[in-house]
Order: C-alpha cells, then sequence, then structure tokens
C-alpha cells in the first residue's frame, strides 16, 4: 500500500468513527428524552448529551473536511456534515424554548439521517 492510500484509508476511519459517535450521541438523546418524563435528574443528562451531541456534530465536519482534502474522498460528505450540525444547532435552540412539538420530530429526523450516514461511510470511497 502507499502512503497516499494509507492517509485516505486512515481520513474515512476518521469519518466512519465521527459519524458512528454522533448517532450513539443521538440515540443516547433519544433515551434520556424518556427520562425527562420520568425522573428528576432527567434534565440534567439530556442537557450533558446535548453537549456531547453537538460535539460529535462538529467533530463529524472536521472528519469530513479532512477525508476530502484534495486527493481524498468526495466532497459530498462535507454537505452532509454541515447540514448535520446545521440542524444540531436548530435542535439546541428549540429544545431550550421549549419547543417539543418542532424538538422531539426533528431529534427523530436527526437520529435516521445519522444512521443513513453511518451505512453510507462503509461504502467504497466514504459517500452517504
Amino acid at each position: 500500500m502507499t502512503a497516499p492510500m494509507i492517509a485516505k484509508q486512515r481520513s474515512l476511519t476518521f469519518l466512519q468513527v465521527a459519524v458512528a459517535l454522533q448517532t450513539a450521541a443521538l440515540f443516547f438523546q433519544a433515551t434520556t428524552a424518556g427520562l425527562l418524563l420520568v425522573t428528576s435528574h432527567g434534565e440534567m443528562v439530556h442537557g450533558v448529551g446535548a453537549r456531547v451531541m453537538y460535539g460529535a456534530s462538529m467533530l463529524y465536519v472536521l472528519a469530513a473536511v479532512l477525508a476530502w482534502r484534495p486527493g481524498g474522498a468526495a466532497p459530498r460528505p462535507i454537505l452532509y456534515a454541515t447540514g448535520s450540525l446545521v440542524l444540531a444547532s436548530v435542535q439546541v435552540v428549540l429544545g431550550i424554548a421549549h419547543v417539543r412539538a418542532v424538538h422531539v420530530p426533528l431529534g427523530v429526523l436527526m437520529l435516521v439521517l445519522s444512521v443513513l450516514a453511518l451505512r453510507g461511510t462503509g461504502r467504497r470511497g466514504g459517500r452517504p
């Protein structure tokens, strides 16, 4: 294997790890949303999870850019990662404002999109 191929493989692996982390954080958020209804400490756990999820979304953008760098993977994951970060930003604002009618469906949409992106990063070329 040549050095550029090894670097490309590492960047794709980093992208896969970043998407997997984001997907896990979103799944954790879905779980802790249920805790909000039944426990007194659910809001704190959900708030901490929100910060982790937002950080994971930023990491996804970084990983997509590093995977794309000239000679790397396709630039399409950058679009997906940026869209994910925008949705995460909207989600945080809606959560703080307690607009559950939009916050909950958007969270479900984000989880589905993240699972699809995770499925797509396993394909040849890292294209979700």
